[in-house]
């Protein structure tokens, strides 16, 4: 029990992280002109997305026991 409480804390965090870093992508991407540097930044956010959608659901299932 005290693993899954330490685990999801940790999944918290780096959820945390995951979302600052989206916001801080999306306003760079906005300031950004030029296709390949759209391109790289699409590619940022969506690997970053995907990343976000792994630790949510991994600590959905945690919580879920």
């Amino acid at each position: 029990m005290t693993t899954d409480k330490s685990e999801i804390a940790a999944l918290e965090q780096e959820i945390a992280d995951i979302r600052a870093n989206l916001i801080e992508l999306t306003e760079q991407a906005a300031a950004l002109s030029g296709a390949g540097d759209e391109d790289l930044g699409a590619r940022r956010i969506a690997q970053q997305q995907a990343e976000l959608d792994r630790l949510t659901a991994k600590r959905d299932a945690l919580q879920k026991g």
